[in-house]
């Protein structure tokens, strides 16, 4: 539906409430390029944080929840390639949110609640002209291997420190396997509990 901010997911014909807060999802990201969490980690992250009844889901529709779930942070713009990763959220916050600010025209962090399509609203209207844009546009020509101008090159070599990210995990996980993973290891925690509290 055109204009609607979803706050709630279908999962197998029926809906389930989700958090959509861009914090939340901000923080869902991070899990996702968190290199110490295993894969199924990252998976259980993100449904228990996304779903507030993620325990009322039946555990045969985690996958179904997880794919759910990946859309809805992906704005459900889907690409046949996938694109080089250009950002660090954790290590470009200040910039970013400077740059994000401008385009709100006004203080994010300050507002209380701000869906998470509505941050991405804000976040694709970045003056390309800003710090944070110029960064951008570095980080996307060399991970395309393209040649950089000679004022980019100048900007790149004094601020290496900013621009250069490490490895940056696509969130488009193998839901089928990690929810499989996760399925296992759901069931073995609650043996265990069921044993201490038996």
């Amino acid at each position: 539906m055109l204009g609607f901010l979803p706050t709630s997911l279908t999962i197998h014909d029926k809906e389930y409430e989700i958090r959509p807060d861009y914090r939340n999802i901000l923080t869902i990201i991070s899990a996702f390029n968190d290199e110490e969490l295993r894969d199924t980690e990252k998976t259980y992250i993100c449904l228990v944080r996304l779903f507030p009844d993620f325990y009322s889901i039946p555990e045969e529709d985690y996958k179904e929840a997880y794919e759910k779930a990946v859309e809805f942070i992906e704005c459900h713009m889907k690409s046949d390639r996938p694109s080089p990763k250009v950002i660090d959220w954790e290590k470009d916050e200040q910039l970013m949110f400077a740059a994000v600010n401008k385009a709100a025209g006004k203080e994010i962090r300050a507002e209380e609640y701000m869906h998470w399509w509505t941050f991405i609203g804000y976040f694709q209207n970045i003056d390309r002209d800003s710090v944070w844009g110029y960064i951008l546009t570095i980080r996307q020509k060399k991970a395309k291997r393209k040649k950089l101008d000679k004022s980019e090159t100048d900007f790149y070599n004094a601020n290496k420190s900013i621009i250069d990210i490490g490895r940056v995990t696509d969130p488009k996980l193998d839901a089928q396997m990690y929810a499989d993973e996760l399925f296992q290891q759901l069931l073995e925690e609650q043996r265990e509990i069921e044993v201490k509290e038996g």
